[in-house]
């Protein structure tokens, strides 16, 4: 049905958030400070994702992706580190689109490996790796604005739009059988009496109610309504991850 470890998770956590870098640095009005930080995270966790990978359960295409992931993802920093006298103008984002390409390419490895059938779980690993790198990086970016207070909340409404419209794909592709609907029918024992399945959809739920409250706090003229935003979508990252964790481990099972 579905697999849960550790290094695909965490490859899906860091190619996720890489592309949704990329695709708040698209429009160089984020300052630099943004990218290296993002750039740092994401490192580690491609890192971790290769050491994992290669330790417990081991999928060669994935673990060798993860570790050309990470290279590049060094590879950007340093870069963008040695041009940050010109601006972010000086810097080629599309080489975090690269790095989040690469990532892709192991997803995919892992996908396959994940479960029968393999579409479905190509498109789960997929798409999770999209909700999961969208919600983070959202939050960064709401505290990002206290280092660059100047900074409009255009690119923080557009990220929060991007989660929003990724929402629906990603409880439809853990819903769609075998998924979450067996579980909720009582097909499938989630060993706690069908309580991991109503969790899930709380947290389901509450996660695009997390994001609608989200844009409407945005749109308020006050300063303090993007740090309102930021807490928001501090619960949002919670449900988001009880969302995807949730239900591959019980349909891991």
């Amino acid at each position: 049905m579905i697999k849960l470890d550790a290094a695909s998770v965490l490859l899906q956590w860091s190619t996720g958030g890489m592309f949704f870098l990329w695709f708040t640095a698209r429009r160089r009005v984020v300052s630099a400070g943004y990218g290296w930080l993002l750039r740092s995270i994401y490192l580690v966790f491609a890192v971790a994702a290769a050491g994992v990978g290669t330790r417990v359960d081991g999928l060669p295409l994935r673990d060798a992706t993860a570790i050309l992931m990470a290279l590049t993802i060094a590879a950007a920093l340093a870069l963008s580190i040695v041009r940050r006298g010109g601006g972010t103008a000086s810097f080629p984002t599309v080489v975090d689109l690269v790095a989040s390409s690469i990532g892709v390419v192991g997803l995919l490895a892992a996908g396959v490996h994940a479960g029968d059938p393999a579409l479905l779980s190509v498109v789960r690993t997929l798409v999770g790796a999209a909700f999961l790198g969208g919600v983070c990086d959202a939050m960064l970016l709401g505290h990002w604005y206290l280092v660059q207070p100047g900074l409009g909340r255009g690119p923080l409404f557009e990220l929060v739009r991007a989660v929003g419209i990724v929402w629906p794909f990603e409880v439809a592709a853990l819903l769609w059988p075998t998924g979450m609907v067996s579980v909720i029918n009582g097909s499938i024992d989630d060993g706690y009496a069908g309580l991991l399945g109503w969790f899930w959809i709380a947290c389901a739920i509450t996660t695009i109610v997390l994001v609608v409250v989200t844009r409407a706090a945005l749109k308020e003229r006050a300063y303090s309504a993007v740090m309102a935003a930021t807490g928001l979508l501090y619960l949002a990252i919670l449900t988001a991850f009880g969302t995807d964790l949730v239900a591959r481990a019980v349909l891991a099972r």
